[in-house]
């Protein structure tokens, strides 16, 4: 540290840690900036099958949902019309 000027012990154990991992090629990399969190990993086919299969479930269930309740309504709005 004293001999590069470096004041700060956590670049030391970062670069220990590179070293550690990656061997002396690591070290010769540049490093700016954060690091990138890129795409997000893909699911198994059979999660992903699944996943969409409740999906298309979900989607029909609520449109069942919505037409039985514009159903009923449209029931209550035509025994009002009959009370009166």
């Amino acid at each position: 540290m004293q001999e590069f000027g470096i004041n700060d012990h956590k670049i030391i154990e970062r670069w220990e840690r590179i070293y550690l991992e990656e061997g002396p090629e690591g070290l010769s990399v540049e490093r700016w900036g954060r690091g990138s969190t890129g795409r997000p990993k893909k699911l198994p086919k059979e999660v992903e099958e699944d996943l969409l299969a409740e999906v298309q479930r979900l989607r029909a269930e609520n449109d069942y949902l919505k037409n039985l309740q514009a159903l009923v309504l449209e029931d209550e709005r035509r025994q009002r019309r009959k009370r009166r």
